[in-house]
């Protein structure tokens, strides 16, 4: 990479970094720090939500996809944004009734507090294991770009983000979010795509030379598509650092008209990745590591100075995600676990410091994990099948059917969440089957014992009114 195209990657970093210091004196409260006011206009809306859910593997994952499956890799991303549109049109009134931080609390009002707690034990897993993901794509990126150590390059990505995040929680995170929004739009869409296009000599030839499986929908296998659907759309309707975002619109109509754009924007985006690793297929016919496409296909047609400010709209990708779910994983772990068990009287201004601490915690664990995984899918598929396995049920029906009790939602997720786990640890990570058994355990325990519940409460009220009416 040339002295201009590594300047301009060292510039935008510098930018990150100037943010997260401005963001420092705008994060005067815990609230602030955390949903930036609950403030946010449509644009900026908008833009934050996109950032944060296309992220690192939504970029390299989908080119990685493109290039080994053609057109059907859009169902990775498009499942995200089916699952935003789904959160959107059918969850936000709902959600916005109520004033809270983060899922676990919501849960929490509805079922119990243990409910809370295991949920933001859950949640919290699940946010630190996206944030790991994109260290892991930052450093795959500046591996290849600076040729620097691939351990070194996590630190470096994982530094930047977790400074700015540090210093300005949601203030910050959503000043660089929009920065990285247009840029990443710009990249992909009106540089990336229609120069992979031009080197590819165009769609007709890329139609003619590509495998005929490079050409059809289903071809990665319905299997996968169905997995995709359980592990994002479901993912997405009960994600923290999305729910997070939810929360910082300025009101209801804000927040679904946004969400519905950001679904449908996920929606181009997977295309305009699939075809650019289509186009990859072509020009660079023998990558050995696919999870390096994009990376190698930039390098190969972009110029000087162009190719900077491509590779720093993926780079872009990559710090919103992190930055979103790291806040995230933090703003659980100090709201539902350590405020409400550990130091239940603490001042905003204490509480503020904690919180900060906290996601230093959490970022530095987020690099060191890096570290040992080297692969953005499998981690990612990990993450969401936790989360959609044991806490889509429970959310789902605390708000369409009225009968779920306290108990119930507890042990439903507590149930879940263990079979989750031992599905996975028993028939593999990539394996479909423990999220499945997750949601039957889930919604059998959940309407099992609210039904028990409900019909002993009856019976104990006709007896009580009984023995009155004898008395």
């Amino acid at each position: 990479m040339g002295i201009l195209d590594t300047v301009i990657i060292f510039l935008y970093f510098a930018v990150l970094i100037a943010v997260g210091i401005i963001g420092s004196t705008k994060a005067k409260t815990t609230e602030e720090f955390a949903l930036a006011g609950r403030n946010l206009g449509l644009f900026m809306y908008l833009g934050c939500l996109s950032a944060v859910i296309l992220g690192g593997a939504s970029t390299i994952g989908t080119a990685k996809l493109g290039y080994e499956f053609g057109i059907s890799g859009i169902w990775f991303v498009t499942m995200i944004g089916l699952g935003i549109i789904l959160l959107g049109t059918f969850f936000i009134k709902r959600i916005s009734k109520y004033k809270v931080t983060t899922i676990s609390e919501l849960l929490g009002k509805k079922y119990k507090s243990e409910a809370r707690l295991i949920t933001a034990i859950v949640a919290s897993i699940y946010t630190l294991m996206v944030a790991v993901t994109q260290v892991i794509g930052m450093g795959t990126i500046i591996n290849v770009l600076l040729g620097w150590n691939l351990t070194t390059s996590m630190f470096v990505g994982g530094g930047i983000v977790l400074f700015y995040t540090i210093l300005g929680g949601m203030w910050s995170v959503t000043v660089t979010d929009i920065i990285q929004f247009v840029v990443m739009t710009i990249g992909i869409f009106a540089i990336m795509l229609p120069m992979s296009i031009v080197k590819a000599d165009g769609i007709g030839n890329l139609l003619t030379k590509l495998p005929e499986s490079h050409l059809s929908l289903t071809s990665i296998g319905y299997q996968q598509i169905f997995q995709y659907f359980l592990l994002y759309t479901l993912g997405m309707v009960v994600s923290q650092d999305i729910w997070q975002r939810v929360f910082t619109a300025k009101n209801p109509s804000i927040a679904k008209k946004g969400s519905m754009y950001a679904g449908l924007y996920s929606i181009a985006y997977a295309l305009a990745g699939s075809i650019i690793g289509m186009c990859a297929l072509i020009i660079l016919p023998n990558i050995d590591n696919t999870q390096n496409t994009f990376a190698m296909l930039a390098l190969k047609i972009l110029p000087t100075g162009i190719l900077g400010l491509v590779l720093a709209s993926v780079i872009s990708a990559l710090m919103s995600t992190a930055s979103g779910t790291l806040l995230a994983s933090s703003t659980l772990i100090t709201n539902d676990i350590l405020r409400q068990y550990f130091i239940k009287d603490i001042s905003d201004k204490k509480f503020l410091v904690l919180s900060r601490v906290t996601t230093l915690a959490a970022g530095l664990l987020a690099i060191t994990f890096a570290v040992w995984i080297q692969d953005v899918l499998v981690a990612l598929d990990v993450a969401y099948a936790i989360l959609s396995g044991a806490i889509f049920v429970p959310v789902l029906l605390m708000f369409f059917w009225k009968k779920s009790t306290a108990n119930a939602g507890f042990y439903s997720i507590l149930a879940s969440t263990v079979v989750v786990i031992g599905g996975l640890l028993i028939e593999g990570l990539s394996s479909t089957n423990p999220i499945m058994y997750g949601i039957v355990t889930g919604f059998v325990v959940l309407v099992g014992i609210s039904l028990l519940t409900n019909y002993r409460n009856k019976a104990s009220l006709v007896g009580s009114f009984s023995n009155t009416k004898q008395g």
